[in-house]
């Protein structure tokens, strides 16, 4: 009877592990059109330079969503509003250069592609989408002391070129800010909730990996990837959890003004 009842947890367990990674990858669809075009650019004949290339690909990757409605007309606002900030974000690092696009291309500023801020889009995107897909909510949500953090975290991101890196610093006042805080979500018919700084660990690492397959499959090279492809450094790993800080705060502050974003019930613990 116990090896019954055993049996019958495991398969709900694997029923609901199931249904949470096809809402991911449901969340994951505009990144994975990203990984697509930039797979198929590198071996594909093109009949215009690569990076231009992408750049038509994701602007009709984000017209197909949209007619599908696969993205809402609110959401691809705040989408594009994504593509922006990246886009000047992108200017200010190359030209500091962290990194860099070495490939030719007309639709280049300031040796930045347009195409790049489609990559920031998709963090946009996947926000948006899992939000929806997966009905989060927040408990315990400091508003304003979390947006003034994520605010020092972005400004770090520029001012430590010149001033001393406070990412270690701000580590630490993200846990604190967040302390408390639960993100519920639903996967079938069960809620779900996990602590909001583990979402940001989570989420940094799998940016991490899909960093260390963008730079592979040449998105863009850092200065040790000139010569040879070698894995991104794992001290990105915490920068993108610090980002995706600063991606949260945007899409909570845009979600409160459609009335998205309230208290949750008492859930289960994730």
């Amino acid at each position: 009877m116990e090896r019954v009842e055993a049996r019958g947890r495991a398969g709900r367990l694997l029923a609901q592990f199931t249904r949470f990674g096809l809402a991911q990858a449901g969340a994951c669809a505009f990144a994975g059109c990203v990984f697509l075009g930039l797979g198929l650019s590198t071996v594909l004949p093109l009949p215009l330079a690569r990076y231009d290339a992408l750049l038509v690909y994701l602007a009709a990757v984000t017209a197909v969503f949209w007619a599908l409605r696969l993205e809402s007309g609110r959401e691809l606002l705040a989408i594009l509003g994504f593509h922006a900030v990246g886009l000047a974000f992108e200017l200010f690092k190359v030209q500091m250069g962290s990194w860099a696009y070495p490939e030719p291309a007309l639709t280049k500023i300031g040796g930045v592609p347009l195409y790049s801020g489609f990559m920031y889009a998709a963090v946009g995107s996947y926000v948006t989408r899992a939000w929806r897909l997966l009905d989060l909510r927040l408990t315990g949500y400091r508003r304003a002391a979390t947006a003034v953090v994520a605010a020092v975290v972005y400004l770090n991101f520029f001012a430590h070129h010149w001033l001393p890196d406070l990412r270690a610093l701000l580590a630490v006042a993200v846990l604190a800010v967040t302390w408390g805080t639960w993100v519920y979500f639903t996967v079938g018919r069960t809620r779900y909730r996990m602590p909001l700084a583990l979402s940001f660990v989570l989420i940094g690492f799998f940016l991490w990996l899909a960093e260390n397959l963008a730079t592979l499959l040449g998105a863009w090279r850092y200065p040790d990837q000139a010569e040879t492809w070698t894995m991104v450094s794992l001290s990105k790993f915490g920068s993108w959890t610090l980002l995706v800080t600063v991606s949260f705060v945007l899409v909570v502050a845009w979600k409160r003004r459609h009335a998205l974003v309230e208290d949750a019930p008492a859930g289960q613990s994730a």
